[in-house]
């Protein structure tokens, strides 16, 4: 579900079968905000994912999240950076969800001077401006389907459990939106809000390789039958006996990339090569830019026309 502002790439891909999508970070381990302030080794964390291609066209995680912590279902989106939650805050506008809406504090608001806020708005506008130390952190974020959040940055706990056995509960930053228009009201949305897995500063997955929880890695296996798992940190690869398609940082922003690909039709090269294939979770459509899409349409309708008219 890339954010509207982002600038076309050649080509946007659902893969279904085992498609991991890897940054490395390079950060020292250190001791989260978990309570202990003992260091930590770097484990992994492995999520069950729910959902499908068909009939549903998302995936989604269960994430437990506040004190103490309560469930949330979170569409799984690698084609953004943030992870929100419709809340109560009050809401302007909110979709029917599948739990309670979250509730902030005012202790749990993220100023505006945070760095995290000013990678958020660095990501979003390229614009970041401060009014106020005191000043919270406020968002807006728009989707290439015209879906959109408005909200506020807020910090809270979340119970994660690692393969190792332990359980972490380090404070995260994630968007608290009151005003969203995402499909119909009228209906229940699937989902609480967007896990946003990005490779951008404000994703869950940086902030827990920033706290030294888990490595900056995130993977999926996603089954055709529906389901699936989702991966953060790397000590599983070796030991999971499935073949790993390695991601690289895209050239459009924080989105990522298993590489370039040249355009087929009916095992025959249409003479496109070199288009960047972007990999974006949040998104159950393949897209194309302009000259590949008219390209790959002329192929069809030759094709179209030479069959009716040799039969």
């Amino acid at each position: 579900m890339a954010p509207r502002w982002a600038p076309p790439a050649g080509l946007v891909l659902l893969m279904l079968l085992l498609t991991p999508a890897t940054v490395r970070g390079d950060k020292p381990l250190r001791g989260g905000p978990s309570g202990a302030g003992a260091e930590l080794e770097a484990s992994s964390a492995v999520f069950p994912l729910y959902g499908d291609v068909y009939p549903h066209g998302l995936y989604y995680v269960a994430m437990n999240i506040g004190n103490p912590p309560r469930p949330y279902f979170l569409d799984v989106d690698t084609g953004s950076d943030l992870t929100w939650l419709q809340c109560d805050a009050p809401c302007i506008s909110c979709n029917k969800v599948p739990h309670p809406l979250y509730r902030p504090t005012k202790s749990k608001l993220v100023p505006c001077v945070d760095q995290l806020c000013a990678s958020l708005h660095g990501g979003l506008t390229g614009r970041h401006k401060c009014d106020s130390p005191h000043q919270q952190c406020d968002y807006e974020i728009r989707y290439a389907d015209q879906g959109s959040s408005i909200g506020v940055l807020v910090n809270d706990s979340f119970a994660v459990r690692l393969a190792n056995t332990s359980v972490v509960h380090p404070s995260l930053a994630f968007g608290c939106g009151y005003d969203q228009h995402v499909g119909s009201s009228s209906d229940v949305a699937p989902t609480d809000g967007v896990l946003g897995l990005g490779s951008g500063s404000i994703s869950l997955l940086s902030q827990l390789s920033q706290h030294g929880i888990t490595k900056n890695v995130v993977g999926h296996c996603l089954s055709l039958r529906g389901g699936g798992f989702l991966f953060f940190g790397d000590d599983l690869v070796p030991y999971s006996r499935a073949t790993w398609t390695p991601m690289a940082r895209s050239a459009f922003r924080n989105y990522y990339s298993p590489g370039s690909a040249s355009l087929y039709f009916g095992g025959r090269s249409l003479g496109v090569r070199s288009m960047e294939v972007v990999f974006d979770s949040g998104s159950s459509f393949t897209y194309f830019a302009a000259q590949p899409y008219q390209t790959l349409v002329t192929a069809v309708n030759f094709k179209t026309f030479f069959t009716c008219n040799t039969t």
